[in-house]
C-alpha cells in the first residue's frame, strides 16, 4: 500500500487499503497542537511561529480561530468541553470558557515562573498533565527569548483545587504526552535539551498510581528513528501513534514498531478525530494531512 510501511503483520488490521493519505492544507510555518472539536465538527491547530490558532472544516477549509494566540502549542478539551492551551509567550496554561472569555489557569510552580508549557492531556479526574521544557523561551521564533527559572519537568495541575505538583523532573526536554486507555500508563516524549545538535529520540513510560497522584518507572518505552517524537496519541487498543521524521509510527503496548504512515515532512503533532474518532489528523511541519484508519482514538472526548 502506497504511503504505508508494514513492520509487523498486526499493523495490517489498522490500515484501510482504499483510504489514502490526504493533504488538507499547506503553507504553514510549523503545525502543532491538533485537537478535534466534535460538537463543532472542526479541527483546531496551531501555526505556532505565526502566533495563531487555526480552524479546519471539511469542504470549507482553513480560517483563523484566534490571533494572537500567545504562541500557543499543545491544547486539549477538559471534562466540560472547554479548550485548554499551553502558551509559550505567557508561560502558562489558559482556558477558553463557554462564553469565549479566556482564563489564565497556572503560570508558576514553587513561586517561580514556568518555562514554556508545551503539550498537555486531561485525565478523567479533571487534572491537567503538561510538559514544561525550555523550547518556547529559547529563541524568538516560537514565543520570545526569556530566562528560565526552573528545570524542565512534567506537571500535574488540578483546576478545582489549584494544586500543581512536579511529577517527573529527570527530563532534558519533555515534549508530547498521552495516557493509555485505562490511564494506568503515561507516555512522555524525551526530545532532549535545546543545546543538543541531535535530539533525543526516546518515548518513556510511567506507571500511574490508582489515585492518579504518583508516577513510578519511567524507563525507555521506544526509541524513534528517524527523527524524534514530538507529539503522540494512544488508540483504543493501547497502541501509541508517535510523530517521527518520516511520518507517524504505530507502536504496540509492548514498545514494538508495528508500522508507519509516511509523510513528506517531519511530523510535529497529531490527533484522532472525525465523528467516529477513526481519522488521524497529522501536522507534518508545513502541511496538514489526514488518513482514515481501522481504529479509534482513546483520548476523551
Amino acid at each position: 500500500m502506497d504511503g504505508v510501511e508494514i513492520h509487523d503483520p498486526r499493523f495490517m488490521r489498522y490500515v484501510l487499503e482504499n483510504a489514502p493519505l490526504e493533504e488538507l492544507a499547506r503553507g504553514f510555518r510549523w503545525i502543532e497542537g491538533l485537537v478535534w472539536m466534535g460538537d463543532a465538527q472542526c479541527l483546531l491547530f496551531q501555526d505556532l511561529p505565526r502566533d495563531r490558532t487555526l480552524r479546519w472544516i471539511e469542504d470549507v477549509g482553513v480560517s483563523v480561530y484566534r490571533a494572537p494566540s500567545g504562541y500557543a502549542n499543545g491544547q486539549a478539551r477538559d471534562r466540560e468541553g472547554r479548550l485548554v492551551a499551553c502558551s509559550h509567550q505567557g508561560r502558562c496554561l489558559y482556558r477558553t470558557e463557554h462564553d469565549g472569555t479566556v482564563t489564565r489557569l497556572v503560570a508558576h510552580h514553587g513561586g517561580k515562573r514556568l518555562n514554556a508549557p508545551n503539550d498537555l492531556v486531561v485525565r478523567s479526574d479533571g487534572s491537567i498533565w503538561f510538559t514544561d521544557p525550555l523550547y518556547g523561551i529559547s529563541n524568538d521564533y516560537e514565543g520570545g527569548r526569556q530566562t528560565s527559572e526552573q528545570p524542565p519537568a512534567v506537571y500535574r495541575f488540578h483546576p478545582a483545587s489549584g494544586d500543581i505538583r512536579a511529577m517527573a523532573c529527570d527530563f532534558e526536554g519533555p515534549n508530547g504526552l498521552a495516557f493509555s486507555p485505562d490511564e494506568r500508563r503515561l507516555y512522555v516524549a524525551e526530545t532532549g535539551a535545546v543545546r543538543d545538535a541531535a535530539p533525543a529520540r526516546h518515548i518513556r513510560v510511567f506507571d500511574v498510581s490508582s489515585d492518579g497522584l504518583c508516577l513510578s518507572g519511567g524507563g525507555i518505552f521506544h526509541t524513534v528513528s528517524p527523527g524524534y517524537c514530538d507529539g503522540l496519541k494512544a488508540d483504543e487498543d493501547g497502541n501509541v501513534w508517535s510523530s517521527a521524521g518520516d511520518g507517524v509510527h504505530c507502536i504496540s503496548p509492548e514498545g514494538e514498531l508495528l508500522g508507519k504512515i509516511l509523510t513528506p515532512q517531519h511530523v510535529g503533532n497529531l490527533c484522532f478525530g472525525g465523528p467516529a474518532r477513526n481519522r488521524l489528523f497529522i501536522g507534518a511541519s508545513h502541511s496538514l494531512h489526514a488518513i482514515f484508519l481501522n481504529t479509534r482514538g482513546a483520548s476523551w472526548p
